[in-house]
């Protein structure tokens, strides 16, 4: 796959959907339009729709318009935010779901990482398949003699399964060639090998995620991956224990849809806070950068939301669009800022507002 793409005058789509999301997409815009003139990268803007609040305005939560511009005008994107019914809604689907599946962005790339001070640092990445597994969103629900039956598909193919290893295969291997350069200025993370662990539960599912493990194992045993990655599998129960109780010996997760999902949330508590978590929805060629954090009704509109996430989202849409050394520097605000630890919000302790964090990551630049 080619992420390599020429970025310099980029065209990025900005959906703040629901709730912070509208506080913390205007930092991302920001620390975009504060990049230094050493790296050549120009961006224009296009505010687009999307949200439960929109379909609750229009009956419409993914317009067409939205889609349309960025298959057509846009490069990549960031996501905000989008709320969630807590019943049954006719006629809703999640946008963000839907963006994944209409733009085959089939990964989700969650990286989470402690500050490199700390005791026992955390620096790992969990490659998430996006595209199937219980999330093709199959279900139904049946009259039976003793009660209501429901029932969902769980889909796992070769085809999706290849490709989400191939694609955690190879953030493997970039940051290993980041960490070697990298060490030649003194040791940059407590890594020394890549290590990507395949997540199933194939005791239990042989054909789902026995398909995917088997699938998974044979893209890492391919020679050009195997003679600089290491390769384990974890079911995924001794999964959530072991990342509690070990963290740090892990690199690389790749794990199907749903395991991937509350993996990923799951590990944001080991760093303090999911406003602080960034991923990126990526296919081959497009990407779009999505703060883990939902939208907070309880906080919206109170300017405290913290943009740390998304600042980072920023950066992870720009490594994979080939722009590794402005995704660096926004890290290196990032890290600065959380190091010193003197203008933090309030969900990390701090008193500052959204802006003020935004602020003083912006003058690290």
């Amino acid at each position: 796959m080619n992420f390599q793409q020429l970025f310099s005058d980029q065209r990025l789509g900005l959906i703040p959907g629901d709730g912070i999301g509208r506080e913390v997409i205007p930092a991302g815009r920001q620390i975009l339009e504060a990049l230094p003139s050493r790296f050549n990268l120009k961006f224009s803007f296009v505010d687009l729709k999307a949200g439960f609040d929109h379909f609750k305005e229009t009956g419409d939560a993914l317009p067409d318009k939205t889609l349309e511009t960025l298959q057509k005008e846009c490069n990549g994107a960031l996501f905000g935010a989008v709320g969630s019914p807590t019943v049954s809604t006719p006629g809703y689907s999640s946008p963000i779901v839907k963006l994944r599946k209409k733009l085959d962005l089939y990964a989700n790339v969650r990286p989470v990482k402690s500050l490199a001070t700390t005791t026992s640092p955390i620096d790992l990445v969990i490659v998430r398949e996006n595209t199937e597994d219980l999330y093709v969103k199959e279900e139904s629900t049946t009259e039976t003699p003793s009660g209501l039956s429901a029932s969902a598909t769980k889909r796992i193919t070769e085809h999706a399964s290849r490709r989400i290893a191939t694609m955690a295969a190879d953030i493997a291997q970039r940051r290993q060639r980041v960490r070697d350069t990298q060490q030649n200025n003194g040791p940059s993370s407590h890594h020394t090998q890549s290590v990507v662990t395949v997540t199933h539960k194939s005791n239990v599912l042989p054909q789902t995620d026995g398909l995917f493990r088997k699938t998974c194992l044979s893209v890492l045993s391919q020679p050009h991956y195997a003679k600089n990655i290491a390769a384990e599998e974890q079911i995924v129960d001794s999964m959530f224990y072991k990342l509690y109780r070990q963290p740090s010996a892990y690199d690389v997760i790749v794990a199907p849809n749903l395991y991937g999902d509350l993996l990923s949330d799951a590990a944001a508590a080991l760093v303090g806070s999911l406003g602080v978590v960034p991923s990126a929805n990526v296919g081959d060629g497009f990407a779009i950068g999505e703060p883990c954090h939902g939208s907070a009704p309880d906080i919206a509109g109170q300017g405290i939301a913290n943009p740390i996430a998304t600042l980072r989202s920023v950066a992870c849409m720009l490594e994979f669009s080939g722009e590794e050394e402005a995704a660096g520097a926004i890290n290196a605000a990032v890290e600065r800022n959380l190091g010193e630890a003197k203008v933090l919000s309030p969900d990390m302790g701090g008193k500052a507002s959204t802006q003020e964090v935004t602020e003083d990551v912006l003058k690290r630049l």
